[in-house]
């Protein structure tokens, strides 16, 4: 039974890896409709998680309500919409989901409206910096790759580099906490997830600092290693506040997953919690670094 759940866990696990670099490195609308999907599905679980709580949330028009947030974010960095309309949906959105839980035959109660708003930011705006991030253009952050072949490094983008090395940090991250926890794990993290460990968390800051300095020095950054390693602690950080954050939302609904889409994974919710926060701490960190990376 055990070898079975580690095969698919493995197999599922490589299948969602293999797909991720795809639509990375493809970029563009395949990139926004790829996570649009996903953040459909994740939603899908979210509300799933919320109504087993007793809380009514406004699932159609949230759900609505973040591909058009997506959408209007591709839209915005490829220069089809301007900055000002982009930014105009979030509360635009908040709005309406507000407006449509009005307009119920039993009034919404502050449950119902923090579940639709939080889902909105969660899973709507969280996600939306990753096709920022993937977009990102006005800094050169590829300037040392003159040892990949010139038909590849001309297609390697600064945005798609750092999505790269952003999902590389998270995946470390993971793989350090579970492994390094697993083998010398003797002090628990959190009373909300109680497999996790203090070693397994120090592990996963370890792990993604390894390949944030890695990658500053083979991208050959201003203070490269250091940057890097900053970068490293900043994801591995808000991966583990994602995936505590939805460990604490399964508490609070007593599921043990969020789903079952991806065999030994569970749901999808449970496989993204670690890129949902990352994201936009990376892109806000990029921008302010900036001059440094210059």
């Amino acid at each position: 039974m055990g070898s079975v759940f580690f095969r698919n866990r493995f197999l599922s696990g490589l299948g969602a890896g293999a797909f991720g670099i795809l639509v990375v490195a493809l970029g563009g609308w395949w990139f926004t409709i790829a996570v649009g999907v996903i953040v459909h599905l994740a939603l899908l679980e979210f509300f799933r998680m919320a109504q087993f709580t007793g809380i009514r949330p406004a699932t159609k028009t949230t759900l609505v309500a973040c591909q058009l947030l997506l959408i209007s974010t591709q839209c915005g960095v490829d220069g089809s919409i301007s900055t000002e309309l982009t930014d105009a949906v979030l509360p635009l959105s908040g709005a309406a989901i507000c407006g449509w839980l009005l307009l119920q035959p039993i009034t919404g109660s502050i449950a119902d409206i923090a579940a639709s708003i939080f889902g909105l930011f969660y899973l709507g705006f969280l996600p939306s910096h990753w096709l920022r991030l993937r977009n990102v253009s006005d800094i050169d952050l590829v300037q040392g790759l003159h040892f990949v072949p010139t038909e590849w490094s001309n297609s390697i983008t600064s945005g798609m580099a750092i999505t790269f090395v952003a999902c590389l940090m998270i995946v470390a991250a993971d793989i350090g906490s579970y492994y390094l926890g697993n083998s010398f794990g003797r002090h628990p993290l959190s009373h909300i997830s109680p497999g996790k460990t203090v070693e397994g968390a120090i592990g996963g800051f370890v792990c993604a600092m390894a390949i944030g300095a890695l990658s500053g020095s083979i991208f050959k950054w201003s203070f490269g290693v250091l940057v890097g390693g900053v970068l490293g602690v900043l994801v591995a950080l808000f991966a583990l506040v994602g995936d505590l954050t939805e460990s604490m939302m399964k508490r609070n609904a007593g599921l043990k997953d969020s789903g079952d889409a991806l065999p030994g994974h569970g749901g999808i919710l449970d496989r993204i919690d670690s890129y949902l926060f990352t994201p936009a701490v990376v892109y806000y960190a990029l921008i302010l670094l900036i001059p440094l990376l210059n």
